[in-house]
């Protein structure tokens, strides 16, 4: 942790620490949200007095269990899965569920911590919420898959609902896997309850743009961060880590703006194309053969593969990181600014290291935080619970145009509060702050519960 906090914030850290020890990533997370809130307090000092911060770092609810499954072969196994439910003073418990080997409590609960604060800023009324489990689908059949949803849910319905918690999809989890939870939950229940998963296939209660949203939303958001600098993505080089779901939509989007995308990756390496990746080709190997992104090179014999290769090294006006947490360091964020980076906005969540954010922001360059500039796939994940309710589906440009207008306006309330509170051009502070006074009134306004 680099930044100092404000001295009526520190023992509120120090506690924190002591009551999750060793969760580094959510410690990381509370640090990153609370370093910015000292002039919150001597602006609203209603707030330390009846404690709302400490109130806020401690989740509502933390749901561990066991998930026994087995696989093709007979073999049993029992993963670990997680449902923090973090704050519901906004609206039901919003956020996704993660599948990968990493996932552990402090995981769950960093993404859970800063999902309050990203559906705050969406302006739609839903709360903060994570979930996931250690289970693996790399390699996994899709019958294994089906087995180990089914039986994941046959715990988790009992904690779920459209107006309780409404999970969706994350790293591990996309339409195969929230189709088996769906399933899985409606044959427990006997409801055909649409809106309690979002992330839906179109043909059963999904939202056109989902699947595009939360890259797109991104690249929304860069957009206005380089408008509010009287430029724009018009002719700019852009890098984007990762080559899943936000990465590929990203990439699309960017495209759509007039960027050129030179360079994605994935854990085993990235792909460097000066020419402009070709994203039917990496749809094709990603969403498809499902293949490392190495094979990008059978198809452009022009594109550099770099084997372990660092991705912020490539030169760039613009990068997207929309991979996974702490992939970009102080040391990478140095290499993006020597070589004239003019701005970052992250799709993945707290994928920069503090190191990193001070670099970019000692830099002044446009800083764009995950919790605003990847707010996209929640805010269609509320606009999918919308339709849900209404017993309605809208067309794709209706849903891309109400997704956008949610950016515009994170970009700006985001771009206000900093220069309110004596920032301008800070959206860590400005997305922090404004996330923090909504949820803040709302939990104040119902009595210490």
């Amino acid at each position: 942790m680099t930044a100092r906090l404000d001295e009526k914030l520190e023992p509120i850290f120090q506690d924190v620490l002591r009551r999750n020890p060793g969760e580094v990533e959510f410690h990381q997370a509370v640090h990153e949200v609370l370093e910015t809130l000292g002039p919150v307090l001597v602006k609203h000092p209603e707030f330390a007095e009846r404690k709302i911060i400490q109130r806020i770092c401690e989740p509502e609810r933390q749901i561990i269990f066991r998930v026994p499954w087995q696989d093709d072969n007979g073999e049993i196994h029992i993963n670990r899965a997680f449902r923090v439910e973090f704050n519901s003073a906004l609206g039901p418990y919003k956020g996704g569920m993660r599948f990968h080997p990493s996932v552990y409590l402090g995981i769950i609960k960093f993404l859970g911590f800063e999902q309050i604060f990203k559906n705050a800023l969406t302006g739609l009324p839903i709360g903060g919420g994570k979930g996931g489990s250690d289970f693996d689908p790399k390699g996994r059949s899709d019958a294994e898959i089906m087995r180990f949803c089914q039986s994941l849910m046959t715990e988790l319905y009992r904690h779920i609902g459209e107006y309780t918690d409404v999970p969706a999809g994350d790293i591990g989890v996309g339409g195969r896997e929230i189709g088996y939870l769906f399933g899985q939950y409606k044959r427990i229940t006997n409801r055909y309850e649409s809106g309690v998963l979002t992330g839906k296939g179109l043909s059963y209660g999904g939202s056109r743009a989902r699947t595009e949203a939360t890259g797109y939303g991104t690249v929304f958001f860069t957009q206005e961060m380089l408008k509010a600098r009287g430029d724009s993505l018009e002719g700019k080089t852009v890098v984007v880590s990762g080559s899943g779901n936000v990465a590929i939509y990203a990439i699309e989007k960017a495209h759509e703006l007039g960027a050129k995308v030179i360079a994605c990756s994935d854990s085993s390496g990235i792909i460097v194309h000066e020419s402009g990746i070709d994203l039917d080709t990496v749809k094709r190997i990603k969403e498809v053969e499902r293949r490392r992104i190495s094979a990008y090179t059978e198809f452009h014999k022009d594109a550099k593969y770099v084997e372990a290769g660092n991705i912020w090294s490539v030169p760039c006006d613009v990068a997207l990181p929309c991979a996974t947490q702490n992939e970009l360091n102080g040391t990478d964020a140095a290499t993006l600014v020597k070589n004239g980076c003019i701005a970052v906005a992250e799709g993945a969540n707290m994928p920069t290291t503090p190191e990193g954010i001070q670099i970019f922001q000692s830099a002044g360059l446009a800083y764009g935080p995950g919790k605003a500039a990847n707010a996209g796939g929640v805010s269609t994940s509320a606009l999918e619970m919308q339709q849900n309710a209404s017993r309605d589906s809208w067309s794709f440009d209706f849903t891309q145009k109400r997704l956008e207008e949610i950016m515009i306006n994170i970009h700006r309330d985001c771009f206000e509060t900093a220069e309110e509170f004596g920032a301008p051009g800070n959206y860590v502070l400005g997305a922090n702050i404004t996330g923090f006074i909504k949820v803040a009134r709302a939990m104040d306004a119902m009595g210490l519960i």
